[in-house]
């Protein structure tokens, strides 16, 4: 028995279908469908491109909104200031450019793979998830969204409607950094992102890193983001203390020693790239 397929265009009718049909949530499909294989579909399909409320790029006030049907190629197109560099970069990386047009942005966060590329460069712009229910909505940081490799914070009925991300300082600039066993079409080994704001007089005045592909979920780095205030981009070390939140894995890819050793120097370039470009 073939099942149940909606494509609804207001966003009540979806939060409708979500309360009352227990569905599962497709825009780009991009995820979806390689996950499934030849396993049949047994529970109803919500097609959420034709709401019209979830698209979009655009800043409402002082925090930029990115609709959850927004792709990969929207948020490279948009016109965003230099500390989404890096989220563009990110955008650029998702899988082929066939993926980044049908894949959204929203969909990668939801899939919560442990190297999902868009994670560390929006967990450097503070970015917070609108989650819409029928009976409300409600807003949390990514950091507490992302719980665990496949698993977040959505209840059920909930689906994810929007990013929103503050304003950056006007004067930050970003970068993202990638390894891989290859240069394009590959699943990161160890990834990095940073927000870096410079004052007049040349020292570190914003600094945000965060890393991905070593632990269960992208991590912020706190104890070296605070040791960056105050220093010249070019005179910021490392260590290992610095890296105490990650947890990184031993798989097909690379071993946890590898990515360890990995992580500090692509902090360094990423940091270098964001402040000398």
């Amino acid at each position: 028995m073939a099942a149940d397929y909606f494509s609804p265009t207001d966003l009540d009718n979806a939060l409708d279908l979500m309360r009352a049909e227990d569905p599962l949530v497709v825009a780009g499909g991009t995820d979806f469908f390689p996950a499934r294989g030849r396993a049949p579909i047994t529970r109803p399909i919500l097609d959420i491109t034709r709401v019209a409320a979830l698209g979009g790029i655009e800043w409402i006030e002082d925090a930029l909104r990115i609709g959850a049907n927004a792709t990969w190629s929207d948020v490279n197109r948009a016109d965003l200031p230099p500390a989404f560099d890096g989220l563009k970069a990110a955008a650029r990386e998702v899988g082929s450019i066939q993926i980044q047009i049908a894949g959204t942005v929203a969909g990668n966060l939801c899939n919560a793979s442990p190297a999902a590329d868009g994670v560390p460069p929006l967990l450097t712009l503070e970015t917070e998830v609108e989650l819409a229910s029928a009976t409300g909505t409600r807003r949390m940081a990514l950091e507490a969204f992302l719980q665990g490799p496949r698993h977040t914070a959505l209840e059920p009925g909930e689906l994810l409607a929007a990013l929103h991300i503050p304003r950056p300082p006007a004067h930050a600039t970003s970068a993202f950094e990638k390894l891989g066993a290859r240069k394009y079409l590959v699943i990161s080994i160890a990834m990095t992102a940073v927000v870096i704001g410079l004052g007049k007089d040349g020292l570190i005045d914003v600094a945000r890193v965060a890393v991905g592909s070593c632990a269960p979920v992208a991590k912020r780095l706190p104890a070296l983001e605070a040791e960056m205030i105050g220093q010249p981009p070019d005179a910021v070390v490392v260590r290992e203390t610095h890296l105490g939140d990650l947890s990184p894995i031993t798989d097909v890819r690379a071993d946890d020693a590898y990515r360890r050793e990995a992580v500090p120097h692509q902090i360094t370039r990423a940091i270098r790239a964001a402040t000398h470009g």
